[in-house]
């Protein structure tokens, strides 16, 4: 499924990596703990999370992620969205919470990543 797809069925804003919404994504990994994002992402999967901090791109960059979405309205600070930038992650931010939000992206036949 491509980005842009999943940017609109979630409602969400873009804001970093504009122009990668036309990447695939196959699998999602979710959790507010980083120690999960690390011991179950599949390389290039998506992350959803309310974690908002720098250590969640950072998490996100050395678990080889594809591109993030915060959930529940969150947005991350500026250094978050900077290092994002300079690591090439895409972050998306959508007022869904994270139950629903797996849940849509389910449904559209997207798996888990463990």
């Amino acid at each position: 499924m491509k980005l842009a797809e999943i940017k609109d069925v979630l409602r969400c804003e873009v804001l970093t990596g504009e122009d990668s919404l036309a990447m695939e994504v196959e699998t999602v990994v979710a959790s507010d703990g980083m120690s999960e994002i690390l011991a179950f992402a599949h390389p290039g999967a998506l992350m959803i999370t309310g974690l908002t901090n720098v250590q969640s791109v950072r998490t996100a960059d050395i678990a080889n992620v594809r591109a993030m979405i915060y959930i529940r309205g969150k947005r991350p600070g500026d250094k978050a969205i900077e290092l994002a930038r300079k690591s090439n992650i895409p972050i998306l931010a959508t007022s869904v919470g994270m139950f629903d939000a797996c849940g849509i992206l389910r449904e559209l036949g997207l798996k888990g990543g463990m």
